[in-house]
């Protein structure tokens, strides 16, 4: 008797044959967009497609102007950005948790989801600095000792929140806690380590992080277009809006606006140079000389498309070739996270992830395609790009004590030798 009244106390949990009794008839998150009053008053006599369609154009311009504005700003002004997205796109799924298992009165559940991100955020941009800005933190003796440490700490600052949620156990909320615990290591899964990827990204390059953005924003806004005036064949059942037209029309958009944004950014060091830190200057910098990716080659046109274009060979920049495997992962790839986005508002019939802005929803409605996109920009970056880093192999090299350091010049030298380099050089 004491099992079954158990399970009856916690039987408050989401399954689509529950959803009716758990939400109450009612959606557990406000579906009605917060539209300005000066654009309702403006748009009144529009009906309410072509009002909708106004909405989304002039917040959507007014967020392209606010992303340039950031870009400006630098790399570490993008990084904060990207750091506040997070918790703010964390905050829009954990709502919605609490809302739809009705967890409010959760003891320490909600101190402890925010501890949890605290705890997952010191440990991944523990990880960045240290591997990023390897001598500012060997410089300075509280970042040396931190540095050194720092899995541990993270580790022992995870389980202490751990060991709370343990304690904070009642008995008739269990699988109410557990539903919630799983919720927030979920959560934090989808939108702490995407985030932590694009900052990886970013460091590599603000190439590789506007462009990837910029195709992914142009890919929704010309699927939005072309879906909008040309569309009439559905695409998928979790977004009846989305049209065949608008995924054809947005994949071939992107793929244009990938080569030519990829073409003006390449020839910009500022864009295309890693961030490092500066010694002498005890700074940031954005300045290098610019890799064989982002200097302008001849590449001969196929004998196929040559009487077409009238041309036989074609100079560009190689990273515009690599723009086209990223553009086209966020045309035809990319959508699928804002389908999987579809689905998750669809258990829980709720309209949008939160209603922060006007016409499109919540923050993270707006970045749930970007998510997937950090990811798979961050494994193209390792599998096709990155090599290994003389500047911080030496900056690691010149850490080891003494000894170390002779043994590894030895071993390197006699590698050398047997090559034959070290004795043409020294010929030389």
């Amino acid at each position: 008797q004491e099992s079954e009244s158990e399970n009856r106390l916690d039987g408050e949990t989401a399954s689509d044959s529950e959803s009716k009794s758990e939400f109450g008839g009612s959606s557990p998150v406000p579906t009605s967009d917060d539209t300005p009053e000066v654009l309702n008053r403006a748009l009144s006599n529009l009906s309410s497609r072509w009002k909708n369609w106004w909405v989304r154009g002039i917040l959507t311009l007014a967020m392209i102007t606010f992303f340039f504005i950031i870009i400006y700003l630098g790399p570490m002004v993008l990084m904060t950005i990207v750091m506040c997205v997070q918790i703010k796109c964390f905050h829009e799924i954990i709502t919605i948790g609490y809302n739809v298992y009705h967890s409010y009165d959760l003891p320490w559940f909600r101190t402890l989801s925010w501890y949890f991100l605290l705890c997952v955020n010191y440990f991944f941009y523990g990880e960045t600095v240290t591997d990023y800005f390897f001598t500012l933190v060997q410089r300075e003796e509280p970042l040396r000792i931190l540095s050194k440490y720092h899995r541990f700490i993270s580790f022992a600052l995870y389980l202490t929140g751990f060991c709370m949620f343990v304690l904070s156990l009642v008995k008739k909320h269990y699988r109410l806690q557990f539903y919630m615990f799983g919720w927030t290591h979920v959560t934090l899964l989808i939108v702490v380590t995407q985030s932590h990827l694009i900052i990886h990204n970013l460091f590599e390059g603000m190439i590789w992080f506007i462009v990837p953005i910029s195709c992914v924003i142009c890919n929704d806004i010309m699927a939005y277009m072309f879906g909008f005036f040309f569309g009439r064949t559905p695409l998928i059942k979790l977004s009846p809006k989305k049209t065949w037209e608008g995924f054809i029309g947005g994949f071939f958009s992107t793929v244009l606006f990938g080569l030519l944004l990829s073409y003006v950014m390449s020839g910009y060091r500022c864009f295309t140079c890693p961030v490092e830190f500066n010694n002498d200057t005890n700074s940031f910098t954005v300045d290098c000389e610019p890799s064989e990716l982002f200097q302008l080659q001849e590449y001969n046109i196929p004998v196929v498309l040559q009487s077409v274009v009238g041309w036989k060979t074609v100079r560009m920049y190689p990273f515009q070739i690599h723009s086209i495997a990223l553009s086209t992962f966020a045309s035809l790839i990319g959508p699928f996270g804002g389908f999987f986005a579809s689905g998750f508002k669809r258990a829980f019939k709720i309209k949008d992830f939160a209603n922060t802005i006007p016409g499109h929803g919540g923050i993270m409605d707006r970045f749930d395609c970007q998510y997937l996109m950090a990811t798979f920009v961050n494994v193209y970056i390792a599998s096709f790009i990155r090599g290994p880093n003389p500047s911080k192999l030496i900056q690691q090299f010149l850490t080891l004590r003494p000894d170390q350091q002779l043994h590894i010049f030895n071993t390197l030298k006699a590698h050398l030798v047997d090559r034959g380099v070290l004795g043409s050089l020294e010929d030389a």
